[in-house]
């Protein structure tokens, strides 16, 4: 994915630093064509200015697919969070919100991502203002991602991508890759469809039963052990084979660039879905479509945390955001899709096709 300038942005990149703290941070706007740039900050200890440029293209198109009033952004601190007491991660938050005033919120509206969260929104908000950023606490009007707005669209991305294929969801396998916010409510709303849930994988490892996994079993195991892999019964496999396991679908949901080229010869799976961002380069995808895989990209698969960001947003309810993310993304799929009837190209490319007509065709 392009980071150079080209006919949609990126518009505006701002480094900002603030000697007291240490602060040192980058807020990339890709692109306010079709509202305020939208996008998460995450604190990593190597975020730099070509990665912000990257995720900050991808929620261009994210937005514009889901049809939100936004355009894209990003940011980031370059921090080691768990490296940092409560007090000193929010004098680092604080720094970067004084710091991004001359762009937030008129056209930047912030987010949680990595190592960012309900309580860093609130401390945000306190200083530029309630519409600075989403995903704050439920007490200041938030819509928390730990509703499971990003993992229920991926559910109905891959509803989508098995009708398509013909493929009934009560009896399919799937394995899931990531097991935080997105992968644990996608398999719990899979497991509800009858959906038979065989591996799922965390930090920790893998656990695989081809017999299947029960889903609150997971859920409590992972709660009381922290790590999917004290599930019983299952067997432990290390946390790439989870790619070429012999199932129906795959959601890679946690690590950039899981797959790659050498993973293609082994991957079984007929259905693809993109839980996680950038999960693989679009080479790897066009090689995956060339041997059936039908592979539905991360613009529009994992867009309802996006989706839910804009209800709350609008200071919309619960009820709202989860019917808006269920209309969008089975919307947009559909209409990613339909080309592919005739001629099976390049999901993404007939992905990138309309979110760029729809952002280039308004200027």
């Amino acid at each position: 994915m392009t980071h150079k300038l080209d006919d949609i942005g990126p518009e505006k990149t701002l480094e900002v630093y603030e000697p007291k703290s240490g602060m040192h941070g980058f807020v990339v706007i890709d692109s306010t064509t079709l509202g305020p740039g939208k996008g998460g900050i995450r604190m990593t200890p190597t975020v730099n200015k070509h990665e912000v440029r990257q995720l900050a293209r991808a929620m261009t198109l994210k937005c514009a697919l889901a049809e939100l009033p936004f355009g894209g952004a990003k940011s980031g601190i370059i921090a080691d969070a768990h490296q940092l007491s409560n007090e000193g991660k929010k004098e680092l938050v604080e720094a970067f919100a004084h710091a991004i005033k001359e762009v937030s919120p008129s056209i930047y509206v912030s987010a949680p991502d990595m190592s960012m969260g309900e309580q860093e929104m609130e401390w945000i908000a306190n200083i530029l203002g309630p519409k600075a950023c989403t995903g704050k606490p439920k007490n200041m009007g938030g819509l928390p991602h730990e509703l499971g707005s990003t993992g229920f669209g991926v559910y109905h991305a891959v509803r989508m991508g098995a009708e398509f294929l013909g493929m009934e969801l009560n009896g399919a396998t799937a394995a899931i890759e990531g097991f935080g916010n997105v992968g644990s409510f996608a398999a719990r709303f899979l497991s509800e469809e009858g959906c038979k849930i065989v591996a799922v994988s965390d930090s920790k490892g893998c656990i695989y039963n081809s017999k299947g996994l029960d889903f609150t079993m997971l859920m409590q195991a992972k709660k009381k052990t922290g790590s999917v892999i004290n599930y019983r019964p299952g067997k432990v496999i290390p946390n790439h084979e989870i790619t070429g396991l012999d199932v129906g679908i795959l959601i890679p949901a946690a690590i950039p660039e899981l797959i790659i080229m050498h993973d293609v010869p082994k991957i079984r799976a007929k259905l693809i879905v993109e839980g996680s961002n950038i999960t693989m380069k679009p080479e790897v995808e066009g090689a995956l479509a060339k041997k059936g895989c039908l592979v539905i990209p991360d613009i529009i698969a994992n867009a309802g945390g996006v989706i839910s960001s804009y209800v709350e947003y609008r200071g919309g309810t619960e009820k709202e955001m989860f019917q808006l993310i269920e209309k969008k993304i089975c919307k947009n799929v559909r209409l990613m899709l339909e080309p592919c009837e005739k001629d099976r190209p390049l999901t993404r490319k007939c992905a990138m096709d309309i979110a760029r007509a729809r952002v280039v065709g308004e200027k």
